[in-house]
């Protein structure tokens, strides 16, 4: 299968993250802001690495880093997470630092069947530079 697929040139991380944010929807992290705080029905995945999430992270956000996102949607997997793992139906919003992991993340679970999946625009950086509260782990 893999065989017949021969690039002329090497891929490399930026091809893939392209190819991603081709077929994702984008959200900004004010219509995100917007919608938490309204209420809405929403999933947030924060799918950056725990020492990213202990930095600062959105609050409600669940973290489950890109390397597993895949074994944390599949029910058939049996340490998948629940609240992913149910959320087929539901608004899906994925954020990393920048927006390239995400964009990927979201391109996965779309495969997966998630109907509803958003990546946050420019990701956890532009949220920081555009002011949105940020929640910290306590550090001892």
């Amino acid at each position: 299968m893999y065989d017949t697929f021969k690039p002329e040139q090497p891929m490399g991380l930026m091809d893939f993250v392209r190819a991603a944010k081709s077929c994702v929807r984008e959200i900004s992290p004010q219509a995100l802001l917007d919608k938490l705080n309204a209420g809405e029905d929403l999933l947030l995945i924060d799918v950056r690495e725990h020492g990213e999430y202990e930095a600062g992270h959105i609050k409600g956000a669940h973290l489950v880093p890109r390397g597993i996102i895949e074994a944390a949607a599949d029910t058939a997997y049996p340490k998948h997470l629940p609240e992913l793992a149910a959320a087929r139906d539901r608004q899906v919003v994925v954020y990393c630092a920048t927006s390239g992991r995400s964009a990927m993340a979201a391109a996965v679970l779309q495969m997966m069947g998630f109907r509803n999946v958003l990546n946050m625009e420019g990701g956890y950086a532009r949220w920081e530079a555009d002011g949105m509260p940020q929640e910290h782990e306590a550090s001892y």
